[in-house]
């Protein structure tokens, strides 16, 4: 999608990092030594992959790129596909310098997102409706996440990076006919590029910037033969973190002794000791900083031309830190972007996935099988106190509280099944089976001690999961009638049976007995004997049974040659399932009404697509950590439904040859059905509704969070170029969006993210011997832009925490095409 003077190839990946550079270090060496009379021309792919397919670079061609997508399991045009889409090239992902999906949020209209601190994932809104808890063992996303084609079950899939791809889709709306489970309000799919049949080509790129941050990426194409090839790509990102510790105040022995002697009136606290400030945390990594690698081995191999088989090994390690959420009002004397740490942050994260497809094209129909596999391990520590009360003796003050994942895991995979129609019918048709299962596990530790960690136990659990299993299974079918060249009318089904179990899964809680040792948690207590002063409070063995049939209707119009309008009503679904205590909670569904207008004017030089669409929910599902009985747990709950109505618009223009502009814009309205919601991250009013006790509040009629009514994103670009054939490339991204709440509970400032504008800018210079620069800045004006809240204190007196977007950062950026 855009006529600069050279493309950057994109690759695949390998496990050992090393490995992966030298051969792009070997492979540019050999690039250089090939002449370029016996470098075969290179094979166009089978997989379109949802990215723009740039036009031949000429000075008479003002239209924009041809934007080929997949989301109807099939090639087609953009403007020619009557679903909400926002198809995101590979050069756009690097003109926005798109490290994560929290870089994505911004290119489509009615997606918001934020980084979760203590489980270090993301989590997705779109179109108002997202899940802040889906990040746990049991939580299920509202949006679903593909990599080509292969379904990410657990939110820790939307931390990974993003690197050489060819493009992303995201769709909008239920997409549960074709793409299938949590597809509940839309998916996400990435395509990876693919290796191509006898090419040698290749990147290589390296960056530096603020923070102390250091980067690098590459890729490479290996002919392997005339019928196979290789492709490898690696990536690294590394900065310090944003949040600089505080140091804490010390109290004199004489006050510490003052407010000890306050609380032990009844003479039951242990001995008087100084508190040891040497526990507070003043050095090290710091909380949010980023230390990633990733890299990707593909294959390609097409023996014949009816086949073609696509298979890459993909892995991803993290060891950076997780997002602090910090106080909204810092403390007398210090930044916003600081804290009071007395846990240091830690966060281990390694996945392995292998992903293969297979087609086979039969003669007017196509048959592909397409399979996933992933092994996810980590661990993390995380400060859940924030900080935000300091100690006033070793026993009293604010509380020490940490989260600890001590350890978690899961596999998953996936088998689909597709047959199809690939030439155009009388009936375009498409059928499937589908098979997902998945096996999770984990240990999630939570010490709470009076005051430090040298105090009292005021509450202690250890939750641990050793199997959380999912079966899912599906068939499916979609069928487009063609009537005439300009009228279609599409009908689909899908039948999902899903079987949940927790095996074994028990919490495991602090029973305040005097006799066992009163120091915090940790990994070398084993909470199940009984000596360690711990009992099992949550008897989680469950199992749920469910299954549901979604639909889609829809009809479709081309008015002309460049434009058409459609309109539909498709249903989504969302699994039930269990919780803590092996409480039950039902399934989500939803139905939503959508209309569409796509068009092509100024002789191609503009797009404009428009969509409206209601979606009524029933069930809405929340979840939150709750505390019952004393102890703390994770609970679910139906709401009775909720609405949401909007309207997106996005539209490209290509001024002229050299300038291009590009807007999206949505409107979004939210309502909330009947609900009493808790958790344990707010601080709430008691109870006032019948046969409920503890805090919480009545939340019905409120808006949904991360839903602002207006947001608007501007890119624009302008080439200038030069006489000695190269290019300088100014760009500049503009976002406002109005006020959005952080939470059902709509409580106020604290728990609102006001109105807010912010732009990025960035300049290349491209060189016609195949070498760039990329100077950046991001966040120019150093917004404080909260994209979750919490409060500590009283409900009449709170103290508001919130995690923030990335403060100003800037960066410079050097590659080469070979």
């Amino acid at each position: 999608m855009t006529d600069r003077l050279t493309r950057r190839p994109r690759l695949g990946l390998s496990t050992p990092i090393q490995i992966a550079v030298l051969t792009l270090l070997a492979g540019a060496a050999h690039a250089q030594s090939t002449p370029a009379g016996d470098a075969p021309a290179p094979a166009a792919q089978a997989d379109t992959s949802g990215a723009a397919a740039p036009a031949a670079d000429s000075r008479d061609n003002k239209a924009l790129p041809q934007v080929v997508v997949t989301a109807t399991k099939r090639a087609t045009s953009l403007q020619k596909t009557p679903v909400a889409v926002t198809a995101i090239s590979s050069s756009t992902l690097d003109d926005a310098h798109v490290k994560s999906l929290l870089d994505v949020f911004n290119l489509v209209p009615s997606m918001q997102g934020t980084g979760q601190g203590d489980h270090g994932i993301v989590s997705i809104t779109l179109r108002g409706i997202g899940n802040d808890s889906a990040k746990t063992e049991y939580a299920d996303p509202e949006v679903a996440l593909f990599v080509d084609g292969v379904f990410a079950p657990r939110p820790e899939g939307a931390a990974t990076m993003l690197f050489d791809l060819d493009g992303v889709e995201v769709l909008r709306g239920p997409q549960g006919t074709l793409w299938g489970r949590n597809s509940t309000v839309g998916t996400i799919n990435m395509k990876t590029a693919k290796p191509v049949l006898k090419d040698n080509s290749g990147y290589v790129e390296a960056g530096v910037g603020s923070y102390n941050r250091l980067g690098a990426k590459g890729a490479i194409n290996i002919p392997l033969g005339d019928t196979l090839a290789m492709r490898v790509a690696f990536m690294h990102e590394q900065h310090d973190g944003y949040v600089d510790y505080q140091k804490p105040a010390q109290l004199s022995l004489a006050q510490q002794q003052a407010a000890y002697n306050a609380a032990n009136t009844a003479g039951n606290l242990p001995a008087f000791q100084p508190i040891n400030y040497n526990l507070f945390v003043t050095g090290g990594p710091k909380y949010n900083a980023q230390d990633q690698t990733a890299a990707r081995l593909s294959f390609l191999w097409q023996p014949v031309k009816q086949f073609r088989w696509d298979l890459s090994v993909e892995q991803f390690a993290d060891r950076g830190t997780p997002s602090m959420s910090l106080m909204q009002t810092p403390r007398a004397g210090e930044k916003l972007w600081s804290a009071l740490i007395d846990t240091a942050p830690t966060l281990k994260r390694d996945s392995t996935s292998i992903r293969s497809r297979m087609e086979y094209d039969l003669g007017g129909m196509a048959l592909a099988y397409v399979a996933g596999y992933t092994h996810f391990k980590g661990s993390g520590t995380f400060d859940q106190d924030f900080g935000v009360i300091a100690p006033t003796s070793f026993t009293t003050g604010g509380p020490h509280q940490e989260d600890n994942t001590v350890w978690t895991r899961y596999r998953s995979q996936s088998h689909e099944v597709t047959l199809q129609s690939t030439q155009k019918q009388a009936v375009d048709w498409v059928l499937g089976l589908y098979y997902a299962a998945e096996d999770n596990g984990i240990r999630f530790d939570i010490p709470i001690m009076n005051g430090t960690q040298q105090g009292t136990v005021n509450w202690q659990g250890s939750f641990i999961q050793p199997k959380e299993t999912v079966d899912s299974k599906a068939a499916f079918g979609q069928a487009t009638w063609n009537l005439g060249e300009s009228f279609h009318l599409t009908g689909g089904l899908r039948y999902t049976h899903d079987d949940r179990k927790n095996v074994g899964g028990r919490g495991w809680f602090w029973a305040g007995n005097p006799a066992a040792p009163q120091i915090p948690l940790n990994p070398t207590i084993d909470p199940s004997d009984p000596a360690n002063g711990y009992s099992a409070g949550n008897i989680n063995d469950a199992h749920y049974k469910g299954s549901k049939t979604t639909w889609l209707a829809r009809a479709a119009y081309d008015i002309d040659k460049r434009s058409m309008a459609y309109a539909s009503v498709s249903t989504g679904y969302k699994s039930g399932g269990t919780g803590d205590g092996g409480l039950p909670y039902g399934p989500e569904t939803l139905t939503n009404y959508e209309l569409g207008y796509k068009t092509s004017l100024l002789d191609g030089r503009m797009t404009f697509n428009v969509s409206a669409y209601h979606m009524k929910f029933k069930d809405f599902q929340f979840s939150a950590p709750v505390i019952v009985n004393g102890n703390r747990q994770f609970a679910y709950s139906n709401a009775e439904g909720a609405k949401v109505s909007g309207l997106e618009v996005e539209t490209a223009w290509m001024i002229t040859n050299d300038d291009k502009l590009q807007l999206s814009a949505s409107y979004t309205k939210t309502k909330l059905g009947q609900l009493v919601a808790a958790s344990n991250d707010y601080q709430l009013p008691a109870c006032t509704e019948p046969n409920l006790t503890g805090a919480c509040l009545n939340v019905t009629g409120n808006e949904l969070p991360h839903a602002p009514k207006f947001a608007l994103q501007l890119l624009y670009e302008h080439v200038f170029p030069l006489s000695n054939g190269d290019q300088v490339a100014p760009r500049i991204s503009y976002h406002y969006q109005t006020a959005n709440w952080l939470s059902v509970f709509n409580l106020g400032d604290g728990d609102r993210q006001k109105a807010y504008s912010t732009a990025d800018i960035s300049v290349r210079y491209t060189s016609r011997k195949n070498w760039y620069v990329d100077a950046f800045v991001r966040n120019v004006s150093d917004e404080k832009i909260k994209t979750s809240a919490g409060s500590s204190g009283s409900f009449a007196n709170p103290i508001w925490t919130a995690q923030y977007a990335p403060p100003r950062t800037f960066g410079l950026n050097a590659g080469y095409n070979f």
